[in-house]
């Protein structure tokens, strides 16, 4: 199936010069990491694929190598791109795997991780809530794709997902492409539409469950549970999803790992 993409290509040719005199307040690598940033959500640099050489960046830019560097450290410590010695930069490759460990944060009591086995309730299209048209910068009442997900680990309903997706950057959503996907739905956003999420904002708050939820996640009315509100954000800071995630946390946690991860066993 062709990807349905919603990115405009970029010119053949432009001259990216940073003129002197020419920027505005800030350090002159953000400007540089600003426009990289540009380039990836234009298209011009695709996931998996090598960004031209620090020297090869320095000259587009009419900037040191040094400043080039520190808006590479930068996408890199952000998990935009990643470095294989020897060979270069990359755009990072949201597989599934990178999506599990970048992006999903419930363990079960040993610590472990699995892929949630996930069963599409409904999808529809809507009209954005309050808080969805507050945290997608639209009008109450715009219009949105609305979908519910039930997610299972370990053979249990662990999670239930309510997502709202902005039409103004996804216009092309539809159902069958959520019921026949065989990856994560951020996967799905970057493989037919083009629309690559790069961090995630998340409010987590505990609550009592009641009424379809603590039905649909096996719990008893007033039971708590940790009740999720998440943001995902493609390059410049758009957001493009609002979900609100509600965990059964009888045999699961939220796990954050702060500071550097150990490293694996060997």
């Amino acid at each position: 199936m062709m990807a349905r993409r919603n990115v405009i290509a970029p010119a053949v040719a432009r001259d990216e010069t940073l003129a002197p005199g020419g920027l505005g307040r800030g350090p002159l690598y953000r400007e540089v990491k600003r426009r990289m940033t540009c380039s990836l959500r234009d298209g011009e640099w695709s996931q998996g694929h090598a960004l031209p050489s620090e020297a090869q960046l320095a000259s587009r830019y009419g900037v040191s190598m040094g400043t080039v560097r520190k808006a590479l450290a930068e996408l890199v410590a952000e998990r935009v791109l990643v470095r294989h010695p020897g060979r270069g930069t990359f755009v990072a490759n949201r597989d599934r795997d990178y999506m599990l460990d970048a992006f999903f944060h419930i363990v079960d009591a040993q610590g472990r991780k699995e892929f949630p086995q996930v069963d599409l309730s409904w999808f529809r299209a809507g009209q954005a809530d309050a808080a969805a048209a507050r945290h997608l910068g639209l009008r109450e009442g715009a219009r949105v794709f609305c979908l519910q997900n039930v997610l299972r680990l370990q053979g249990a309903p662990v999670i239930l997902d309510r997502i709202q997706v902005s039409r103004a950057v996804m216009p092309d959503l539809d159902e069958a492409d959520f019921r026949a996907r065989d990856q994560t739905i951020f996967g799905l956003y970057q493989r037919l539409h083009g629309v690559t999420v790069t961090r995630l904002e998340e409010w987590i708050r505990a609550r009592n469950a009641g009424g379809e939820i603590a039905r649909t996640l096996g719990l008893k009315a007033g039971a708590a549970m940790l009740a999720i509100e998440r943001v995902a954000y493609t390059y410049d800071d758009t957001p493009v999803e609002y979900r609100e995630r509600y965990v059964n946390t009888a045999g699961h946690a939220y796990l954050n790992v702060l500071g550097m991860k150990k490293p694996s066993p060997r």
